[in-house]
């Protein structure tokens, strides 16, 4: 494969997706020959600084490999990190060509807008002779079991709620939901609360609630999901007042002042995986909706970064499909979710109801699969080799040394060919990553395993 002038070696390639080009290995291909230091570093809420030492070519006939691969670090900063400022230092042409992205109107548009949401302050890029030094910091949240908890993990195609006392599960169960095609802001409500409640029927009392969501939450409020995104879209100023603490409201109208907690789902993930199977330094990847990734680092915490990598480059291909939320192309989302398995399907001639609910339409995928429809294999291979390379791509980021896998996607013979496939990537390109420890919990913790350990989520001290 050649891709800007850079000849990129991949032994494993998808069979429906030949042209997938994995980023981590445009990476190293690029870094071969590149002298010229270039650094970036991007800034957080409470001051803290993620900070990158790279190195570009600097030469004209590689000026187009040079901003391709900056921008995607960039862009890998930004959702891995999150943040509001960009300092760059190294070329100053390419920090204009970074800084127009990231201005009203230009490539980046939905990147900035979604920082400045959560952030609420403005986006902003800087040119400076030298980077802010990194400052990062962890805590330790959750893993607590004392009392009778709700654990509610907050889908785009289901809600999954768990009753435990005392660190037992003693319910779980799954609601069908359709909050993506709903802007009435009641409709969610009414489906949470009610969920809520089924969990709550199978305890003496309520001493606690922990919620598992997606996006990002900043002091249990929903700052933005694409799960809400009719209600934003139709009304914002409802969703201000609405959908940004909904799950305070609710929590509040079905138990009253109860301790609560409420983290993103992806580091619920990396924190079900530490719970379940006694690892730190563990990186939780759920693949269902869409993909949710979070970090416990090696002393059991919490990074507090984004971990939103369903929007963070993985394919490097100029053809790859665009997400149709941030508008970018080769993004996570597009791979190992539900969107990447329907993705696949017309290429391995399966066609599906366009009146079908997009869960809907992994069910009948799975059914084809339990049917033993050979096309269907060859969807989760794909999948599992897109996943083979893209998670040594995040050993490279995050150094984890263990990756629970969860959501949908690997439910049944499916999730096991998709792990069957990311071993092989591993083992044959990525040795020194081939004793990555990859981990499936049985069938019910696949589905239900967040809301279990989101329950776990809130300190309670009677």
């Amino acid at each position: 494969m050649n891709l800007y002038g850079i000849t990129i070696p991949v032994q494993n390639v998808p069979k429906l997706d030949p042209e997938f080009i994995p980023l981590l290995q445009f990476n190293r291909a690029f870094l071969k020959d590149a002298k010229q230091p270039f650094d970036v570093a991007v800034e957080r809420s409470g001051g803290q600084i993620a900070t990158y030492h790279t190195f570009i070519h600097g030469t004209p006939e590689m000026a187009e490999a040079d901003r391709y691969y900056i921008h995607r670090l960039v862009k890998t900063a930004l959702w891995m990190k999150g943040g509001f400022r960009f300092y760059i230092s190294g070329d100053k042409a390419i920090y204009e060509d970074i800084r127009d992205a990231y201005s009203v109107g230009g490539a980046r548009d939905f990147d900035r807008d979604f920082m400045e949401s959560v952030f609420e302050r403005p986006f902003e890029v800087i040119y400076c002779d030298k980077v802010p030094e990194e400052n990062t910091r962890s805590e330790s949240i959750g893993k607590h079991v004392n009392g009778n908890r709700i654990g509610f993990d907050v889908g785009g195609s289901d809600l999954k709620v768990s009753a435990v006392i005392d660190g037992e599960t003693v319910f779980s169960t799954e609601t069908i939901w359709l909050p993506k095609l709903n802007a009435d802001p009641q409709y969610h409500y009414d489906f949470i609360c009610d969920s809520l409640k089924k969990a709550a029927a199978h305890m003496p009392s309520v001493d606690g609630v922990g919620i598992s969501a997606s996006g990002v939450i900043v002091d249990n409020k929903s700052m933005v999901s694409h799960v809400y995104n009719k209600v934003k879209e139709a009304d914002p100023e409802l969703f201000e007042k609405t959908i940004k603490n909904i799950y305070l409201r609710t929590v509040h109208d079905c138990f009253g002042d109860v301790p609560m907690a409420v983290c993103n789902d992806g580091d619920v993930t990396a924190l079900a995986g530490a719970m379940s199977f006694d690892r730190n330094n563990i990186l939780g990847i759920s693949m269902g909706t869409s993909e949710a990734v979070g970090f416990v680092d090696a002393s059991g915490n919490i990074t507090g970064w984004f971990n939103e990598l369903a929007f963070m480059t993985i394919d490097a291909n100029p053809k790859a499909m665009a997400d149709e939320w941030s508008g970018d192309i080769g993004c996570g989302v597009k791979y190992l979710s539900q969107d990447g398995v329907l993705k696949l399907a017309p290429a391995a001639g399966i066609q599906l109801s366009d009146e079908l609910t997009l869960a809907e339409k992994l069910v009948e995928i799975q059914k084809h699969m339990e049917a033993g429809d050979p096309a269907v294999k060859d969807i989760y291979d794909s999948i599992g080799v897109y996943l083979g390379h893209t998670l040594a791509l995040y050993c490279d980021l995050y150094g984890c040394t263990s990756v629970l896998l969860l959501g949908r996607v690997m439910s049944g013979e499916g999730g096991e060919i998709v792990l069957d496939s990311a071993r092989r990537v591993l083992e044959t390109e990525y040795p020194e990553y081939a004793q990555l420890e990859l981990l499936l919990p049985d069938e019910k913790f696949r589905r239900v395993g967040q809301s279990m350990a989101a329950a776990s989520l809130p300190e309670v001290t009677a």
